[in-house]
């Protein structure tokens, strides 16, 4: 906070007072003293990180040299560093950021991939977050009555570095750091990222109104839902889902009733929800529409969403995003402080709070075109950079973190579109689109921009990436090679392509599987449910003999090794949580990845396939095929330096002393 001038307090003082945030803010809200914060004496530096999730140092490198990024020149000419940064294993962002956070690896932080699986029921779970229900409750006919909240929880292990920070006075912003929903508890401020959900618990699930046929492939927690509707007398009735209303006996799905009056001459449309109306034309988006879901009389769920109506006739097609969780009033915790996100709201609007904004599951299944994604997404990117604007103006102590998730979710959709041997390229779209990547880094190269010009002689700046990236050309189809091998067993093998969520598999004779991006798993006596394979000697040996046939798998079409190394995570990993690991972590080759049905137990018929769809570019390779990027205002003293050195330097930067369970070291000169 500034206004040192005026008897407001600083971010300093507010840590080590332990004031709540909104009196720190000047919000009205009620004082509230909390543990004194032990500290080292004033802070020497002031740091500014941004987090660009995906950035890859191979096209940086080469737009730098094109001068499509001049903030990063310019950077290095004053005296800065580069380095390809060392990702984690795999290099999926929940563990890489993870890592980061925590100064630590998957064995030390117990996230080892999007989804893990429940040993006593096979069943692929999210790895991040818990979700439990109130443990007392009172039913009065078919309402239930919570005595007792339920409550998310955050199962990433370890002490965040903006927590150890706090214990040593130095304040911190924390925005959008992904692997943080829940936030952690911390009087800094935080918002959450990447893992937020969406008002129904979900990765986002957008809906999409047509009486045109359509359907939709949905995926693991997120994707839409297509609504087929009626056009009568110009007029179309329909509902808005929201989440279950858990305070109901059947738990039914919460909804709220729409119209849309479609103009019986124009391409235009009236919206009506709530009480509220507005007129979209064709291929207009709405601004951000509140709508609320009613549960019981005394409870309700606040969310924000936008509608875009595609077209009217001859067919009639509405968009509406993912409900967000409304920022002004969130049913789920999104900040820390709580009134940081209302905070923000106040200052800004209604803003995207699910943690992967874009609508990727749109393009994929042809609800948005390109160019309607596009659009969707420059909202988010501008958005983004008006906060960040904001946050550096009134940032003159301490720790700012900001983070973007747009050149992650770009390169995802478009790289086929760069690359001429996907199996998705398009030679016209190629034509038109082929150059959102390199553009989108250099909107990352505005961001940077906006940092230098605030940053002083005494402020260390790091821009950093959790992973590089490349195309995704071919899937494996892990459980359909363990079965080919013969270390699944299906009970009816005729019904091989039917099954899915291991429902056809017989763990009587099943020695191994696989569940989400890069982990396989084998049937442990003692740990799964029906385990078969004894622990020690005969696991260890299980273990190695399939990883060396995956390291030796050849893919027919190619004559490449889909899988470069097949990593055994108790040799991998070092920490306190290996039980809970995979036993094999998959590091995939160039072009290759990990099939759309294998993650959550699909058995398709081919060992190896075409990725032809548009998410086509991605980083579950092995983690020296993908490492991210470091840059910094100051000189690295190590030439490889990895994700948890950058923790232990960032606690550097202020004089604090990393805690022994932190694996990384601190690789910033001082100046």
């Amino acid at each position: 906070m500034s206004g040192r001038g005026n008897g407001a307090l600083t971010r300093r003082q507010f840590l080590k007072a332990g004031v709540a945030a909104t009196a720190a803010a000047g919000l009205g809200g009620a004082v509230r003293l909390g543990p004194k914060a032990y500290g080292y004496g004033p802070a020497p530096k002031k740091m500014i990180i941004l987090g660009i999730d995906g950035l890859d140092p191979v096209l940086t490198q080469r737009w730098i040299d094109e001068g499509r990024m001049p903030a990063f020149r310019r950077l290095l000419e004053a005296g800065g560093d580069f380095r390809p940064l060392g990702t984690s294993l795999p290099p999926q962002s929940p563990v890489a950021w993870s890592n980061f956070i925590t100064g630590m690896d998957p064995g030390g932080h117990g996230i080892f991939d999007f989804i893990h699986r429940d040993p006593g029921s096979y069943v692929p779970i999210f790895s991040a977050t818990e979700t439990t229900g109130a443990s007392r409750t009172v039913r009065l006919g078919k309402t239930i009555i919570p005595l007792s909240g339920g409550r998310v929880r955050n199962l990433r292990r370890g002490q965040a570095f903006w927590q150890l920070l706090e214990k040593a006075d130095v304040p911190a912003t924390v925005f959008k750091m992904p692997s943080n929903y829940p936030p952690v508890e911390s009087r800094q401020r935080t918002l959450s990222g990447m893992n937020t959900p969406d008002i129904k618990g979900s990765y986002g699930i957008f809906n999409y109104y047509t009486n045109a046929a359509a359907s939709v492939i949905q995926e693991a927690g997120g994707g839409g839902r297509v609504h087929d509707v009626f056009v009568v007398g110009n007029r179309v009735e329909a509902e808005l889902p929201g989440p279950t209303n858990t305070f109901r006996t059947d738990a039914p799905e919460a909804a709220v009733p729409f119209q849309v009056f479609i103009d019986p001459s124009g391409p235009a449309a009236k919206i009506v929800i709530q009480g509220r109306e507005f007129v979209l034309k064709e291929r207009e988006w709405s601004g951000w529409v509140h709508v609320h879901f009613d549960l019981i009389p005394t409870q309700s769920v606040h969310g924000l969403c936008l509608f875009y109506l595609k077209e009217v006739r001859p067919k009639f097609k509405l968009y509406i995003s993912p409900v967000n969780i409304d920022p002004a009033r969130p049913a789920l915790p999104i900040s820390t402080p709580a009134s940081y996100a209302r905070e923000l709201e106040r200052r800004f609007g209604p803003f995207f709070t699910k943690g992967l904004p874009a609508d990727t599951s749109a393009l994929e299944n042809g609800v948005l075109d390109e160019e309607e994604f596009l659009h969707l997404d420059a909202q988010v990117y501008e958005e983004s950079l008006a906060m960040l604007e904001y946050e550096l103006g009134r940032f003159d102590e301490g720790l700012l973190f900001y983070y973007f998730s747009d050149a992650d979710q770009r390169q995802h959709m478009f790289w086929r579109l760069t690359d001429p041997l996907h199996p998705a390229y398009d030679e016209k779209l190629a034509a038109r689109y082929g150059g959102v990547i390199a553009r989108t880094y250099e909107e990352m190269d505005r961001a940077l921009d906006m940092a230098l010009r605030r940053a002083d002689r005494d402020t260390v700046v790091l821009v950093l990436s959790d992973h590089g990236f490349n195309s995704f050309r071919r899937g494996l189809n892990l459980n359909t090679w363990l079965l080919r091998e013969g270390y699944h067993r299906l009970k009816r093998p005729w019904k091989q392509e039917e099954s899915s969520l291991f429902d056809n598999t017989d763990w009587s004779k099943t020695r191994a599987y696989g569940v989400g991006l890069n982990s396989l798993y084998i049937n442990e006596r003692g740990r799964e449910a029906e385990g078969l394979v004894a622990p020690g000697a005969d696991k260890d040996n299980l273990v190695r003999e399939i990883a060396a046939k995956l390291e030796a798998l050849v893919d027919p079409r190619t004559g490449e090794h889909p899988v470069l190394k097949a990593f055994v995570s108790r040799e991998a990993y070092r920490g306190r949580h290996l039980k809970n690991a995979p036993d094999i972590v998959l590091g995939f080759n160039q072009g290759y990845r990990i099939s759309w049905q294998s993650p959550l137990g699909g058995f398709p018929r081919e060992i190896l396939e075409d990725n032809t769809q548009k998410w086509s570019g991605d980083h579950m390779a092995a983690p020296q095929v993908l490492p991210g990027v470091a840059f910094a205002n100051r000189k690295f003293t190590a030439g490889a330096p990895a994700l948890y050195d950058l923790t232990a330097s960032v606690l550097g930067v202020f004089g604090v002393q990393p805690p022994p369970e932190m694996i990384g070291r601190d690789v910033l000169a001082k100046s």
